[in-house]
């Protein structure tokens, strides 16, 4: 059966190895555009495997990956190195992938308030400042998908909830999807749409209040900071009704692992290409 019309990208049944190691065991995932979508799980869970396996660069073992046709993704990486000996001025980065032309390069800088920025080496530059840029270059393509992976390493709470109040705005300007992977929810909790919550298989899913209670998750995270983080969705739903919004309290989706999550992937149980949507 095909995936749904418009839908930017859709994983079924995915499975990826390392090796003699199962990383992701029959994933289910999609994003759908103008969707924010924040991948959670704690580490070696495989949520930068996911990330990979959306952007094209790992082939899963098993399951397919369907993606729409003339798909455009911009991406920002969980880790930037800087070469301090390589001199490197934002100008130039923002050149060196896909050279947009330097209308939307200027376009982008300013939008992301840091056309200040343009002469500026990457070295000199904060780690707010730097993931700004960053965040320029990615979006500079107009893609229809943004996909960023842990975004806000080093930042305070402040820098953090501001850049995801940036991310929301790049949403609701461009209408784009955006997949991101974080460990913080209650600081993400305010910018997104759904939550998935990851250890090797989607172990719950839906709206970031509903995974915030679901049993998975506290098992995951311990019920200390599940007691939290529901207090905070309490809030949160609190002043969403207030103002009128949807509340979005939901329910979350538990998936349980299929019967191969740890055994050898079955190679001729699944169609391993990737094709575009219909």
């Amino acid at each position: 059966m095909g995936a749904r019309m418009g839908r930017l990208i859709e994983m079924r049944g995915v499975d990826v190895d390392f090796g003699t190691s199962r990383v992701l065991s029959h994933i289910d995932f999609a994003i759908d555009p103008g969707e924010i979508v924040t991948v959670i799980g704690p580490n070696g869970a495989g949520k930068t495997t996911l990330l990979r396996v959306a952007l094209g660069a790992i082939r899963p073992h098993g399951g397919t990956v369907e993606r729409a046709p003339g798909l455009v993704i911009g991406y920002v990486p969980q880790r930037i190195h800087v070469d301090p000996v390589m001199p490197m001025t934002v100008d130039r980065v923002m050149a060196l992938t896909g050279r947009p032309d330097a209308g939307a390069v200027a376009r982008r800088l300013a939008a992301f308030e840091v056309t200040h920025l343009r002469r500026r080496q990457l070295v000199d530059l904060s780690g707010g400042e730097l993931q700004r840029v960053m965040l320029a270059r990615a979006m500079a393509r107009a893609p229809g998908l943004l996909v960023l992976d842990e975004p806000t390493q080093g930042m305070d709470v402040g820098g953090q909830a501001s850049f995801y109040a940036l991310i929301r705005r790049v949403r609701d300007e461009t209408g784009c999807g955006v997949v991101l992977v974080s460990h913080d929810l209650h600081v993400v909790m305010r910018a997104t749409d759904k939550v998935v919550c990851l250890n090797h298989h989607v172990c719950c899913t839906g709206t970031a209040t509903a995974v915030a209670r679901h049993p998975e998750y506290r098992r995951l995270f311990g019920p200390a900071d599940a007691r939290e983080l529901a207090m905070f969705a309490h809030d949160i739903d609190h002043h969403r009704h207030e103002h009128g919004a949807q509340d979005g309290a939901g329910s979350a989706e538990t998936h349980q692992p299929g019967a191969q999550d740890h055994g050898a992937p079955d190679h001729g149980a699944h169609d391993h290409g990737e094709r575009s949507l219909p």
